[in-house]
């Protein structure tokens, strides 16, 4: 728990400013206490609680790596990432809060992600505490009636309504994850649930959403596999989950695909990376670009 998991830097589409660099943090703390049944992030946490002074160590080591491959300009977000959730006591020590917003001063921008029922006066607080603004990352993956409460997340869909608005009213950005490809659901059904959820978020004033697509790899989506509950999530599907979430908000907030291991979702050799190229240009130009010519089926 000495060093961080890792570092990397991305352009993302700014929210009403200029397209800015974000350098993602991945930090190692104690493993999440809710079990989503989608959820293969505790493979990247530690046994016990986080340690005081484990995560300033750990972020301050990856700013001074970080800073060697630091895009030149003003205007750089933060994202905090530590394969849970940033305001609970066991993952993230509130004695260390000082400590990291210290660290975060250099961003305009700092993005945290936590379960909705975990935000509260604590968060509050840690917003306070930054020079830049605080933006809360939160996952509602789904509003499909009878799969979002088989998702064992522990929170309802209220739950994530009041979480949004009381960020909100506070001045916190908000950030949410929507699943591409859903178990007990037909692939033809994975954009258009998908575009439904992004659509619900952005009714609820939600600045920016990503679309996550369903990865399996933590053994229950491989057992649902086997059972026929679950079939893959292809490149395709993704493609089309954006083109509708995009069509769906009409600039009412920026949708963005989550691009990490997309190439593992695609099946043509010949035009996999232009179409990942063309999600990527997507996610920075807010608008669907004409797709490759390729005579693959998917």
């Amino acid at each position: 728990m000495n060093r961080p998991i890792g570092h990397r830097w991305d352009i993302e589409r700014g929210l009403g400013t200029p397209n800015r660099h974000v350098l993602t943090v991945f930090l190692a703390g104690a493993e999440c206490p809710f079990t989503c049944v989608f959820c293969d992030l505790w493979r990247h946490t530690t046994s016990g609680v986080t340690p005081v002074g484990a995560l300033p160590n750990q972020l301050e080591i990856a700013l001074s790596e970080a800073s060697d491959g630091a895009p030149h300009g003003a205007g750089h977000a933060l994202k905090l990432y530590n394969a849970s959730n940033f305001f609970d006591n066991r993952s993230v020590p509130p004695e260390d809060d000082d400590a990291l917003a210290r660290l975060c001063e250099p961003f305009e921008r700092v993005t945290v992600e936590t379960h909705a029922r975990l935000i509260g006066e604590r968060a509050e607080a840690f917003a306070e505490s930054l020079d830049g603004r605080l933006e809360i990352a939160m996952g509602l993956e789904t509003i499909h009636p009878t799969v979002f409460p088989r998702l064992n997340k522990g929170m309802t869909l209220s739950d994530f309504d009041h979480a949004v608005g009381w960020a909100r009213d506070r001045g916190i950005g908000v950030r949410a994850f929507v699943l591409v490809g859903l178990p007990w659901t037909r692939p033809n059904e994975y954009a258009t649930w998908a575009g439904r959820s992004v659509d619900y978020a952005a009714r609820l004033g939600v600045d920016r959403v990503s679309l996550i697509p369903l990865r399996t790899g933590n053994g229950v989506l491989e057992a649902l596999a086997e059972r026929g509950d679950l079939a893959p999530v292809r490149l395709g599907h993704v493609e089309e989950a954006l083109e509708r979430s995009l069509d769906a908000v009409a600039g009412r907030m920026i949708v963005e695909v989550d691009a990490w291991d997309l190439t593992d979702l695609a099946h043509c050799d010949r035009c996999a990376a232009a179409r990942i190229d063309r999600l990527a240009r997507a996610n920075l130009e807010q608008r669907i670009l004409p797709p490759p010519e390729c005579d693959c089926s998917f």
